[in-house]
């Protein structure tokens, strides 16, 4: 088999991470395969700071594993053909790609051989050869392994843009039940923890390109009965003391020939208001007790975005717009980060009057209109359904 052949094996999975953004704060969206020659591989757009798009390879240095995860396809015993490359080979293969254009960054993660250590040593020595040997300057999203001594989660840290573990489970209950050869605390969250300590106590010029990469994590959604609570509490410890970049959401879909195949999948709407209640935590200054769980499953509405939600709760008397602060700004539906700002500077050069003047600074007035005041008065507005 060649190494072309074989790189196809090892990304064909690789739909299973979600779509990389690496520093930006936009959609939740999945990415699309880009045909390369004669067949396809795991080639997807991403977004990196700045609104840069890259075609963005996402592979495996092995899907050799030693671990029994119950819902991955590479999970140790089930019976399909592995592939393996060696660091070298993998670079080099890389690099051929990168040089017709078919790739132009990489997202580079393992199966677990030999120990999480030993993996790691391995994808490290991929990125040594990439940077020193080969001089590849691009995009780097290196997973860190289960397992990995801190000493190498530096040495990561000093080669990638971006690293991550993904966490999985929200808890150590519910990894149990998902991945019961991994522990949640001092496998997964150790490095995590090691990441934020690095950033915050070394000087960022050690790292690659003379900062610290940024830190991500992913978990699977609703095949061991986990709530939108579980995996919200987490998250807002990872924003808020940890300093995460971003977490990823991936509704169940049953693998046939593993323990969880008879499963039902995950609606992709419950992945959806996820992604939604996510970035009301990182964006919004929403704390976890506004976020609108139902009291029968502690799960978000799915026919309902989150904030719109808390809103009809809770903004029962309309917002001045022309006096509210940022952060009472922030909770009115169809206003983000950015058009929060617009409105504060907007109002220092002259009261903000109607619909259209807000629709100006690129805020969905229709959506903000049932919850505001514009100088004392409520716009008028249509219901409409959202």
């Amino acid at each position: 088999m060649d190494a072309y052949q074989q790189l196809k094996m090892l990304s064909a999975q690789m739909n299973l991470e979600p779509a990389e953004e690496a520093d930006g704060r936009g959609g939740v969206s999945m990415p699309k395969l880009s045909p390369a020659k004669e067949d396809s591989l795991c080639v997807g757009t991403a977004q990196l700071g700045g609104g840069q798009k890259i075609k963005l390879l996402k592979t495996l240095l092995t899907s050799a594993c030693e671990r029994n995860c119950y819902y991955c396809p590479f999970r140790a015993g089930r019976d399909f053909r592995r592939a393996t490359f060696t660091p070298d080979e993998f670079a080099r293969t890389f690099m051929a790609l990168q040089q017709k254009g078919i790739a132009e960054g990489l997202f580079l993660s393992s199966g677990v051989a030999a120990g999480g250590s030993s993996t790691q040593d391995k994808l490290i020595d991929t990125a040594e050869i990439l940077r020193g040997k080969l001089g590849y300057r691009g995009y780097l999203h290196l997973k860190v392994m289960p397992g990995a001594e801190r000493e190498q989660v530096e040495r990561a840290m000093q080669l990638a843009d971006r690293v991550s573990i993904n966490l999985e489970a929200p808890n150590t209950r519910r990894l149990q039940e998902l991945a019961p050869r991994k522990q949640f605390i001092e496998e997964l969250v150790q490095p995590l923890r090691w990441i934020d300590e690095i950033r915050r106590t070394r000087p960022g010029m050690q790292g690659w390109n003379g900062r610290w990469p940024s830190s991500v994590t992913q978990f699977v959604v609703g095949a061991v009965g986990d709530s939108d609570l579980e995996l919200m509490q987490t998250t807002d410890y990872l924003y808020r003391q940890l300093r995460l970049r971003r977490a990823y959401y991936s509704a169940f879909t049953p693998i046939r020939d593993t323990p969880l195949e008879n499963v039902p999948p995950t609606d992709a709407w419950r992945e959806h208001r996820l992604y939604q209640a996510s970035f009301l935590l990182r964006d919004y200054d929403f704390q976890l007790e506004d976020l609108p769980f139902e009291k029968s499953d502690q799960n978000l509405p799915l026919d309902t975005d989150p904030k719109l939600a808390w809103a009809r709760m809770n903004l029962l008397e309309p917002v001045e717009i022309n006096r509210a602060e940022r952060r009472a700004l922030l909770h009115i539906p169809g206003i983000g980060p950015k058009t929060a700002d617009a409105i504060l500077a907007a109002r220092r050069q002259s009261k903000l009057r109607d619909l259209s003047s807000l629709t100006k600074l690129g805020i969905a007035a229709r959506r903000a209109a049932p919850f505001i005041l514009l100088d004392g008065h409520k716009p008028p507005y249509q219901h409409t359904l959202w």
